[in-house]
């Protein structure tokens, strides 16, 4: 029996503007960092500031960088 790994989020240590957190959603998706974060710009500004801005600042506090 083979065990399979768990994907888990991390942090982006080497694709990171601010904190990393859309580096690491990136990777964790397996598509361009850069499409996620105009993705986000997009839905942040079309939704209102504050959820978009709430939502990374939990990201960036809770979401573990890689060791």
């Amino acid at each position: 029996m083979v065990k399979k790994e768990i994907k888990r989020l991390y942090k982006s240590r080497t694709n990171k503007v601010f904190s990393g957190v859309l580096g690491g959603v990136g990777d964790y998706f397996e598509i361009d960092p850069v499409l996620v974060r105009v993705i986000y710009v997009l839905v942040t500004g079309f939704t209102g500031f504050a959820l978009g801005l709430v939502t990374y600042i939990v990201m960036a506090l809770i979401v573990p960088e890689k060791e």
